[in-house]
């Protein structure tokens, strides 16, 4: 587990082990939807194959919680997705170091492409099975590149083969500015162009795993 917030911490030392906090159980999945909350677009998915929640707060915020077996994504931002100076922090914890990212989230159509700005991970790493497509200096750390590709997957067309583009920050963070401008502009240099933004969102995303979070958008809607 490498990444936990100030509270768990705290409470560790005051436990004086490695103590981790039992994920609230609730019953049910929250139903997919999008649509505009306080002024932010959001949108939420999962495939309901476990137990997932998605709520939405005051401002830019949202959390969610999870429980293992299941795929989702989802948080609140903007539509369409633009160059922008994203702005956000987040308290993030998944069980065991499992798969989980807090990223910049985002589509594009013609051609049709699924983004990723991944800022922390877990266990897997994209890239790893991706192709690599060199990296990027920013904000105090490199940004791996990778492309990859989705066949007859879910997409925001529905079922569709398309594309991935990946950039995956060394340096895991939970807080900071990501200037996606720079992020797009780096993509184009290797090849790989985007079209016409639909959504783009600061996301959760987790498969198979079991975790919570609680993340703030600063940047205004």
């Amino acid at each position: 587990m490498h990444y936990i917030n100030s509270l768990l911490a705290a409470c560790a030392l005051v436990s004086g082990a490695a103590a981790v906090p039992r994920i609230f159980e609730r019953q049910g999945n929250t139903p997919n939807s999008e649509g505009t909350h306080e002024g932010y677009y959001y949108s939420w998915w999962s495939d309901g194959a476990s137990p997932a929640t998605y709520t939405n707060e005051q401002g830019g915020a949202y959390s969610v919680q999870w429980q293992s077996g299941g795929n989702l994504v989802g948080g609140k931002g903007w539509n369409p997705g633009t160059d922008r100076d994203i702005s956000y922090s987040a308290d993030w914890y998944v069980e065991n170091n499992g798969n989980s990212y807090i990223t910049i989230y985002g589509w594009t159509r013609n051609p049709l492409v699924e983004y990723y700005v991944v800022e922390a991970h877990g266990e897997y790493n994209p890239c790893s099975q991706g192709e690599a497509r060199g990296s990027l200096e920013m904000d105090g750390s490199s940004y791996e590149l990778c492309e990859s590709t989705r066949h007859n997957a879910p997409s925001i067309d529905g079922d569709q083969t398309f594309q991935q583009y990946w950039a995956i920050r060394n340096q895991h963070r939970t807080s900071g500015t990501v200037n996606m401008g720079t992020v797009f502009q780096a993509w184009e240099n290797a090849g790989m162009p985007l079209g016409n933004h639909y959504y783009q969102i600061v996301a959760t995303e987790a498969y198979q795993s079991a975790g919570q979070a609680s993340v703030n958008v600063q940047s205004p809607p």
